[in-house]
């Protein structure tokens, strides 16, 4: 379906919505200091600051920050700035608290980062940094669903209205051929909005068919004994697609741009970290998971998860201006001015003397 031919009453309906597009499930975060890090007495604070609020979920697909604030990265490269962690279940209250100031830098999905810069009039946040890259899968149960066209007739599963599985489906369905109603979720399949922490109940109780959902959602699906019919990396060139970028508040950014900086660089030193050792990266993210929801994952389901799971310093900001274009097509947003939603100095800055190439804005770079 494309915009043009979307109801406009849906549209209005959408507008009046706000920050519609979520990354996740739920409202709602939680200070957290459960972080092995110390601060070195001999440190000196990083920009005069005392301390830097980080935003992130708790789960896979914001695995860099999960093991950077277990492991210490934030902490060690910030100095005697102490770095405090807000845990968010969704994409609205982060950036709710990153326009009001309690954070200063969060781990988000497209979605809700395309809808803040949006709704701001491209004020309120910049993308500055990558994060991973996959993990998102349609799982389906194979007793009704073993092959792309039985799909059609069924009721599939996706977290939200218009959250970045949402628009990746109804995408994928048109593509396909069928029709659906993006704002009823009727029509050639019927589309569920479902939280993610009730979708496996749902599953199991046989609900629903399928769910478009990302990890750790979609291993457990598959722990409930369903079939994974499709990975949305096959979808894109080469396998690689924006899950997880870094945002940070334009003011921040404005008077702390070392902070910003300290940061980046313990992202991509985790990263790097991930890749030299990826099964202590899958521990002490499944650790880190545990100390922010109360509980870690079941082993198996923490392996498959992670395994569709690629972290990345780049922000593949060619797919993100893609998947806004998904969402108008799908008559969920109307297309916004994304130039300027980047500000990839300071990372590629880091980058550089790491002696990393450096990553590109695909034109949607802040002027100077």
């Amino acid at each position: 379906m494309s915009a043009t031919t979307a109801p406009r009453r849906a549209l209005a309906a959408l507008a009046a919505v706000p920050l519609l597009l979520l990354a996740g499930c739920g409202y709602g975060s939680r200070a957290t200091d459960e972080s092995a890090a110390k601060i070195d007495p001999q440190a000196r604070k990083t920009d005069g600051l005392d301390s830097v609020m980080i935003g992130y979920f708790g789960n896979v697909t914001h695995a860099t920050a999960l093991v950077g604030n277990r492991k210490g990265f934030f902490q060690k490269e910030l100095g005697a700035t102490e770095v405090k962690y807000a845990v968010f279940n969704a994409g609205p209250s982060e950036i709710e608290a990153l326009n009001s100031g309690s954070v200063d830098i969060g781990w988000i999905g497209p979605s809700p980062a395309i809808n803040g810069y949006a709704k701001s009039g491209g004020k309120s946040l910049r993308i500055v940094g990558g994060s991973a890259s996959g993990g998102v899968r349609l799982v389906v149960n194979p007793d009704r669903i073993t092959s792309v066209r039985d799909v059609e007739g069924k009721k599939i599963a996706t977290p939200q209205l218009g959250n970045t599985q949402d628009v990746a489906f109804l995408h994928w369905a048109a593509r396909q051929g069928w029709k659906i109603s993006p704002m009823t979720g009727k029509g050639d399949v019927t589309l569920v909005r479902s939280d993610n922490k009730v979708t496996p109940d749902a599953f199991r109780a046989g609900s629903i068919d399928g769910a478009w959902v990302p990890e750790p959602t979609a291993s457990k699906l598959v722990a409930e004994g369903g079939r994974v019919l499709l990975d949305e990396a096959s979808l894109w060139p080469h396998g690689r697609f924006a899950t997880t970028n870094i945002v940070v508040s334009q003011r921040f950014l404005k008077a702390h741009p070392k902070a910003v900086e300290a940061v980046l660089r313990a992202s991509v030193e985790t990263n790097r970290w991930i890749g030299a050792h990826p099964e202590q990266a899958r521990a002490a993210a499944n650790e880190q998971i545990g100390r922010d929801t109360g509980k870690a994952l079941p082993a198996d389901v923490m392996a498959r998860a992670w395994k569709s799971l690629q972290v990345t310093d780049d922000p593949l900001a060619a797919t993100l201006a893609a998947q806004a274009d998904h969402a108008v097509r799908a008559g969920l947003l109307e297309r916004p001015d994304l130039r300027g939603i980047y500000d990839l100095t300071p990372l590629n800055k880091v980058l550089a003397a790491e002696g990393e190439a450096t990553v590109d804005d695909a034109g949607l770079g802040v002027r100077r």
